[in-house]
């Protein structure tokens, strides 16, 4: 079976090469797998600039987010095989006396746990290692909203470990990949070859260092070849129970146009299903996307930060193969609109809760501004603020957080606060993080819960 005839090879390459040159991003390959078979495997550009070495369709990519399918796949390997239960509890520190998430509602992102990443450019026990346990804690109860968790990830790696008595890339590989023939794929903070992997680079065309880690592999640490990739998407549901690939499916809504099931984004709505995951880092910008009534699949895998190439590429490509394809059916971006500010006080005070203890800050609102004022750790600076329907106050000022983990490489600090009417309280997050790429490298981002009242 040859590339689908509406995907002109000669074409795809112009533009995806043009594409590169106008988003300044050293390469991308493309594979397109029809009916298991590899029709499309092409790479466009640099792998790496520095020694002029060019992309090919068999360099491996980072994935970043696109791990966690492959996680995912694992944990329901290993329920199908009785080693664990997707329903059962799964302990986690909870200082609010809520149920324990389960394995399904981690997998789902519903597991209650916040937004976090952290990235280690040196080897084990640098000190620029962020120790994920003090975050690795319950902000709202299992099972009440959507919240993409690394964390989540962390815990069924964690999991996975004590149920199997193996490490989890070891049972990923033994489990997933190489019963899949899939034996380029790999989940760690290096490739190890022997393909040649691409090197990462910021949006402004530096290198990152070869090595990155994290404390949550299973979230973040997979590398593949874009052929094996789509491979990978359109074959993985071979190793399940049938009711567990069904399960894999069954997605709660993220927005009006996508769901989120066991580790995969699900198109909502008319139309054939789309089953998709992207995935974005320092360095990395990924997608994979099938349609599971077709057996058809993509992959797009680029070696920058900016999202922008790989967009283009993958609704170009989609647009061509899918018939009324649409970016929403992909796209895990919830509409948000600003509203002006209108909490009934201006004046307030309370606490950032960090794992150095707490952290007293004060805040003064200038709602015919939109803006609003920090007091924290002797500094004081003004921002621009806003409401929206799920936060009533949001706000990000170039200040850091004064701990020793946020001095690693978040220089920024964003507030996103709830109203509370019962008691009159501001309750939501403190969020210490970094900006993109554009000085340095990407930083991490921690959360903390944020407490405020009148004064």
């Amino acid at each position: 079976m040859g590339t689908p005839n509406a995907l002109n090879p000669n074409r795809l390459a112009e533009y995806c090469t043009s594409t590169l040159d106008e988003h300044s991003c050293p390469s991308a390959s493309v594979a397109v797998v029809d009916h298991s078979e590899v029709t499309l495997a092409e790479a466009y550009g640099l792998a790496d600039v520095a020694n002029a070495r060019p992309a090919t369709p068999g360099t491996a990519y980072g994935l970043a987010s696109i791990t966690k399918p492959m996680t995912a796949t694992a944990i329901c390997v290993a329920a199908d095989e009785g080693l664990l239960d997707l329903d059962a509890p799964v302990p986690v520190p909870n200082d609010h006396g809520w149920p324990a998430p389960t394995a399904r509602q981690l997998l789902q992102h519903r597991g209650g746990f916040g937004a976090h990443y952290d990235f280690h450019y040196t080897g084990p026990g640098a000190a620029d290692r962020i120790d994920a346990t003090p975050y690795a804690r319950l902000h709202r109860p299992p099972g009440t909203a959507f919240e993409y968790a690394n964390l989540g990830y962390r815990a069924l790696g964690r999991l996975l470990e004590a149920a199997s008595g193996r490490g989890l890339a070891d049972f990923v590989r033994e489990r997933v990949f190489e019963p899949l023939g899939l034996t380029a794929l790999h989940l760690g903070p290096t490739h190890p070859g022997p393909a040649p992997s691409a090197t990462r680079y910021t949006a402004d065309g530096r290198p990152y260092p070869p090595y990155c880690g994290t404390s949550h592999p299973g979230a973040t640490l997979g590398w593949a070849p874009a052929a094996q990739l789509a491979l990978f998407a359109q074959s993985y549901d071979r190793l399940l129970k049938p009711e567990t690939a069904a399960a894999v499916r069954e997605a709660h809504p993220v927005n009006t146009g996508l769901g989120y099931g066991l580790g995969w984004c699900l198109s909502l709505g008319t139309g054939p299903l789309i089953q998709s995951h992207g995935g974005g880092m320092g360095g990395v910008a990924a997608i994979v996307v099938t349609v599971p009534e077709r057996q058809l699949s993509v992959s797009v895998l680029t070696n920058s930060t900016n999202k922008a190439a790989r967009d283009r590429i993958t609704h170009h490509i989609l647009t061509a193969l899918v018939p009324g394809f649409t970016p929403e059916s992909i796209s895990p971006i919830t509409e948000d609109p600003i509203r002006p500010l209108s909490l009934p006080t201006p004046h307030w005070q309370g606490t950032i809760s960090t794992p150095e203890g707490d952290i007293p800050l004060s805040l003064t609102l200038s709602p015919e501004e939109d803006a609003v004022r920090l007091h924290l750790n002797g500094e004081t600076t003004k921002s621009p603020a806003s409401a929206s329907r799920a936060w009533p106050l949001q706000a990000t000022f170039p200040v850091q957080l004064p701990t020793a983990d946020a001095r690693i490489n978040s220089p920024e600090l964003s507030l996103r606060l709830h109203h509370e009417p019962g008691n009159g309280s501001l309750t939501g997050v403190a969020q210490a993080h970094k900006s993109g790429d554009a000085e340095g490298l990407l930083g991490n981002f921690l959360t903390h819960p944020c407490q405020l009242h009148p004064r």
